[in-house]
């Protein structure tokens, strides 16, 4: 049996898991409190990050090798375009949203509401909640922008980019922490990725301690 190492709120885990359920691959998922850096955890990942694969007897990890191992290994349906400027648009994005969003974003909103909690760090830092709510306003502008020519985030077709943003904004949105209201055309592209099949597990996350937001699992928010 495959198997996730994973914690619910990762928005790295979750992309990894909207990519699992979108190639229909099943696994098992095992929650990992990754922060407590358990020396079973290390000897499958030494860099002690979530997500990490086991899969045909081997431990894959970073979450946008294993997706771009998945999509080599099982090609349908697939998470990059065929074409060179496509697959670059679409890593580009990734790496706009694994990098970028969450170091401005998800780490300063979750981190301090969520996981310093979660690891007994004391009391949030507002200066860097207040931060993290300003600029969560420029990137959905940003995808405002593309979404304007475009009918998902790296061209006409939906791609692992997608995945990797609604991974990030659905650990967001758990905590209420996404203004939606001022976004329709970005709020529309969530609707339409969050009917996905892909995505009810995600949908189905309870987190002890935190719980979600009303609207989080609504189809129709």
């Amino acid at each position: 049996m495959n198997r996730l190492y994973h914690y619910p709120l990762s928005p790295f885990s979750r992309k990894v898991r909207l990519a699992l359920g979108e190639k229909r691959i099943e696994v098992e998922l095992v929650e990992e409190r990754y922060w407590e850096q358990g020396i079973e955890f290390l000897r499958r990942n030494p860099a002690g990050q979530v997500p990490v694969l086991r899969m045909n007897g081997r431990h894959y990890c970073d979450s946008q090798a294993i997706c771009e191992y998945l999509d080599e290994a099982v090609p349908t349906p697939p998470l990059f375009p065929r074409d060179t400027e496509g697959r670059y648009e679409v890593r580009r994005l990734c790496a706009w949203f694994d990098d970028k969003f969450h170091r401005e974003v998800t780490a300063k909103l979750m981190g301090e509401r969520v996981f310093k909690k979660l690891r007994g760090g004391g009391v949030p830092d507002s200066a860097a909640v207040k931060a993290g709510s300003r600029d969560i306003k420029t990137h959905l502008g940003y995808m405002t922008f593309l979404l304007e020519s475009r009918r998902w985030l790296a061209g006409n077709d939906m791609t692992l980019a997608d995945f990797a943003a609604a991974a990030q904004l659905s650990c967001l949105d758990y905590v209420s922490d996404v203004p939606w209201d001022k976004y329709e055309a970005v709020k529309d592209w969530y609707a339409k990725i969050k009917s996905r099949p892909a995505f009810r597990s995600i949908l189905a996350d309870q987190v002890p301690g935190f719980r979600p937001a009303v609207h989080y699992a609504d189809l129709d928010f």
